[in-house]
């Protein structure tokens, strides 16, 4: 793998009590190992994981708004800057710099950004304008032409605009470019499907900071499968509870 470790830089964060420093993961982590094809990050919302992803894409040169080198502070989206980014530390054998860094929630802001630069008929994006696509079809359009071999990619929540069958897709395409080799991924997700992606790292983020999990002790999983097995039963409870 490319990426071996990410460090924080604890010795210089100035005041634990502002934010991103207040993120519980920050005060516990110290290095985590990611030598692996495949690492997810997951956890509830506000536990760190997309700012950690975040940092990552800044300290490697990616645009921290979404998109490679190439569109390094090429285009500018409200708060999308990495507070944490300076304070983190990447090892790295070899480093690489090709990639992309997939951030769902300003993806519109970079398919923008493409139509006023791309020169080259979308070629790495299927054809056309990521506009003219449908959101689900544009993200894998991004997925199926523009990721490549020898590369690092981040992507924070890749589901987000993926149906159940599409993130089944995404697995099969995924797995193929792992089995090419020299390529690696580090995800932030919530879904119970990409997390069953064998042999992946997953770590899990919260309150008491950053630990390695099964796919099974996750809570998403947990969740899930229980709700599926017991949907009524769940619902009832849910709803009595709301009654109260």
């Amino acid at each position: 793998m490319f990426l071996k470790t990410i460090k924080l830089k604890k010795d210089q964060i100035p005041d634990y009590s502002e934010y991103p420093f207040s993120i519980p993961f920050i005060r516990h982590m110290n290095e985590l190992d990611v030598d692996v094809p495949v690492t997810f990050f997951v956890g509830e919302n506000g536990a760190g994981k997309s700012t950690l992803l975040e940092a990552i894409a800044d300290q490697i040169g990616f645009n921290p708004a979404g998109g490679s080198t190439q569109n390094y502070k090429a285009y500018e989206v409200h708060e999308a800057e990495s507070a944490l980014g300076e304070f983190v530390k990447l090892s790295w054998w070899p480093k690489v710099t090709n990639g992309f860094f997939l951030r769902a929630e300003t993806f519109y802001q970079f398919a923008s950004h493409l139509d006023e630069t791309d020169m080259n008929g979308y070629k790495a994006y299927g054809g056309k304008s990521l506009h003219h696509q449908s959101h689900g079809e544009s993200f894998f359009s991004l997925f199926q032409h523009r990721f490549t071999e020898q590369a690092i990619y981040l992507l924070d929540e890749p589901e987000s605009a993926l149906s159940p069958a599409r993130q089944l897709a995404f697995l099969t395409l995924l797995n193929d470019l792992v089995k090419a080799g020299n390529v690696q991924f580090i995800i932030a997700t919530h879904s119970p499907i990409l997390l069953g992606f064998p042999n992946a790292v997953i770590y899990q983020f919260d309150e008491h900071g950053i630990e390695q999990v099964e796919y099974e002790q996750t809570e998403h999983y947990q969740i899930t499968s229980y709700f599926l097995k017991h949907r009524e039963k769940m619902l009832k409870e849910l709803f009595e509870e709301d009654e109260e």
